[in-house]
């Protein structure tokens, strides 16, 4: 099994040389992932309430949820060989160009065996878009420039994120505005790249997926990444669904997602901080029942039907859990020769993408046969028992703080693992004797 990464050795030439150039590059990149956030986050509100409008039943859309976990992971394996062939511009352009007439089938056409070969090739197209806009922060960010590029990158998806389920209250779930919305923003996600002036990166090359040998150096890193796509898939695919289910409106129920990602974008620097000050697992395990705790939380605002507090409950769900995975991959990171940081990031996402793909159809069929309420007691019965598992693991063997180092990866593709292998390489030759922890995100 393989997947595909950046070439860890790229010179920095294929970086822009001059300032002006690098700028350029930047606000180009940053424009481009903003947008593409942009409606990614709409879509991800938007779907939901509308299989729900349109009488598809709970497991349908869970089923629906797994198309696209199953979609992003291909995605994962096939962008980079387009890349290669046709370069990072070209390949974006099919690529949006593939997303916007899928997210227009949503509208064109119904019936659930269509919507999921449908969520399937958005998720697969996503995964490519990402894949490029990826490769060319990476190719772009510098030892001089870096923070500054990581940091307003972060920030402008991050914005997206939050902001674009607000979206669902511009127009009505079931017309066709909505989607002619997200198609436009991925139409005009193209014209900052495919109007560029600034140098394309360096194509990806093939890297090696090895989960079982990186399960034997890291199991709280891989299993935990597995259980955040397990838990973390279905929670963000049917939260404005869940909402509708306790009573909230529509737009209501979409602010759900923005209390997800808001949460996240809190949370993400301060735990970064705290891991990079104590034996990482302890976060791990303590992000993994902190998840349990949080979907206590919803289930007792959920009883109380108070919107404001099952929003603040969703913002801590999305504070703790959405946090995990870069903590499972800076811990990955951290056991492993630098040279084969690329391949780790990348079996971590593998890892991730399968239980993204596998994590909606049980947490929705027991929704179905048990009632909303189902998807945070199995959330929180898996929480409960990677916190359980990581526990055990640091009684077995015993390790330092890492003392630095923490790169908040986000579960996009695998050529974010060149940002994180750079970040380390750069790293001064007394880092380990004063350690300078990190809270950048990627």
């Amino acid at each position: 099994m393989s997947a595909h990464g950046p070439k860890s050795e790229a010179p920095s030439v294929d970086a822009p040389e001059r300032t002006g150039a690098a700028a350029s590059a930047i606000a180009t990149i940053t424009l481009a992932a903003f947008l593409l956030q942009g409606a990614n986050g709409l879509l991800q509100a938007l779907l939901p309430l509308r299989m729900e409008g349109e009488g598809l039943s709970i497991v349908a859309i869970g089923a629906v949820a797994t198309a696209y976990g199953l979609g992003f992971a291909t995605g994962c394996f096939l962008a980079p060989h387009l890349v290669r062939h046709v370069g990072h511009i070209r390949a974006y352009a099919s690529l949006a160009a593939l997303s916007t007439v899928v997210v227009l089938g949503f509208d064109a056409v119904a019936g659930t065996g269509v919507w999921i070969g449908l969520r399937f090739l958005s998720g697969m197209a996503l995964a490519g878009l990402f894949t490029v806009v990826d490769s060319w922060v990476s190719a772009t960010a510098t030892r001089t420039n870096r923070g500054r590029v990581i940091a307003l990158y972060l920030v402008a998806t991050k914005i997206a994120l939050v902001v674009s389920p607000l979206g669902v209250g511009l127009g009505p779930v079931a017309g066709s505005g909505l989607v002619m919305v997200v198609a436009g923003l991925l139409a005009l996600s193209l014209i900052p790249i495919a109007a560029t002036l600034t140098r394309e990166p360096r194509a990806p090359t093939v890297v090696r997926v090895r989960i079982g040998p990186l399960f034997r150096i890291a199991p709280s890193a891989v299993l935990g990444a597995f259980a955040v796509g397990l838990v973390n898939g279905p929670v963000i695919a049917v939260a404005p669904v869940y909402g509708l289910f306790v009573g909230l409106s529509v737009a209501e129920a979409a602010t759900l997602l923005l209390a997800l990602q808001a949460g996240s974008l809190l949370f993400q620097w301060p735990l970064g901080w705290l891991s990079d000050r104590v034996d990482r697992r302890r976060v791990i395990a303590a992000l993994f029942a902190g998840t349990t705790l949080a979907c206590g939380a919803i289930l007792a605002a959920s009883a109380w039907h108070s919107v404001g507090w099952l929003v603040l409950a969703f913002g801590l769900y999305g504070g703790i859990a959405l946090c995990i995975y870069a903590v499972c991959v800076a811990h990955a990171c951290d056991l492993v020769p630098a040279e084969e940081i690329v391949p780790t990031v990348s079996s971590l996402l593998v890892s991730w993408a399968l239980g993204a793909t596998l994590g909606p159809l049980p947490a929705t069929a027991l929704m179905q046969v048990a009632g909303p309420s189902a998807l945070f007691y199995y959330v929180g019965t898996i929480g409960l028992a990677l916190a359980l598992f990581v526990a055990l693991r640091m009684r077995v063997k015993s390790r330092e703080a890492a003392g630095g180092g923490f790169v908040n990866v986000l579960a996009t593709s695998a050529v974010t693992a060149e940002i994180a292998e750079r970040e380390r390489a750069a790293e001064p030759a007394g880092a380990d004797a004063q350690p300078q922890p990190r809270g950048h995100a990627v």
